[in-house]
């Protein structure tokens, strides 16, 4: 099977600091793989260079099996790579739809649309509802209630379901459940696989290791700038991971 998403020898240096040493990874259809490695081992750079957010010294990034170039995280999205960060970009004084359709807003049929340049908000909101009840999240009563209103889960929930609401081919997803409790992290990893039920990839950066060994198909294990091996879950415990994580045992053979 080839690989939905795929990095191929990346590099990127800051300065003397080389971030990604000639750095692989694949992400597969249909399955979530999760990637960890320790602070500093380069994670968010590889990331970043699959999402368009920075550009890499060398190497090439392929999608659905042809090169790509993103200049931009926006011309990753246009591509159909959906990444939800940490701080989960949402603007809180506005509404749930408002957030959704943020840089996507649609506009009104005909003149009104055309030259008043008139927003659409009856369809975004259906469109809004539609989409939060497809993946479970309409615990919210009022589609235009301020985003600030909702905890930290619903917020969550809204970033992953915007990303999922537009046809992405590919969701990246940064430590999801970070700064959430026990029942709201619950809530996200099952958000999550209800995502890849629908049949879209997703990348999960975490250092929970109880959640990646819940949910991930495969675990992408980062150190030292480049890939050093990916593991199945079901084949090691999570004390190998971080072991090999940290250096403090090798793999067998690296993938």
């Amino acid at each position: 099977m080839e690989p939905i998403l795929q990095g191929k020898n990346l590099v990127k240096r800051y300065g003397k600091v080389t971030a990604l040493d000639h750095c692989d990874f694949e992400l597969y259809p249909g399955e979530i793989l999760a990637v960890i490695g320790d602070n500093g081992a380069g994670k968010s750079s590889l990331i970043k260079a699959v999402s368009g957010a920075t550009i890499p010294d060398s190497g090439e990034v392929y999608l659905e099996g042809k090169r790509v170039n993103f200049s931009s995280p926006l011309d990753a999205r246009e591509h159909g790579i959906a990444t939800v960060y940490q701080q989960l970009a949402l603007s809180p004084a506005l509404s749930i739809a408002d957030n959704m359709f943020m840089g996507r807003e649609l506009r009104k049929p005909g003149f009104r649309g055309k030259w008043l340049r008139q927003l659409d908000k009856p369809a975004m909101e259906k469109f809004a509802r539609d989409k939060l009840s497809e993946l479970g999240l309409m615990t919210i009563q009022n589609i235009n209630q301020a985003v600030e209103t909702l905890s930290g889960g619903q917020r969550q929930g809204i970033a992953v379901a915007r990303a999922a609401a537009f046809g992405s081919k590919v969701i990246i997803l940064d430590e999801p459940t970070a700064a959430l409790g026990v029942k709201e992290s619950r809530k996200v990893l099952e958000l999550i696989q209800d995502v890849r039920a629908r049949g879209v990839p997703i990348v999960l950066i975490s250092h929970n290791m109880p959640h990646v060994f819940e949910v991930a198909d495969r675990i992408h294990i980062h150190r030292l700038g480049k890939r050093l091996t990916v593991i199945k879950p079901g084949d090691y415990t999570m004390s190998d991971a971080v072991a090999f994580m940290t250096g403090a045992k090798e793999p067998e053979m690296a993938a």
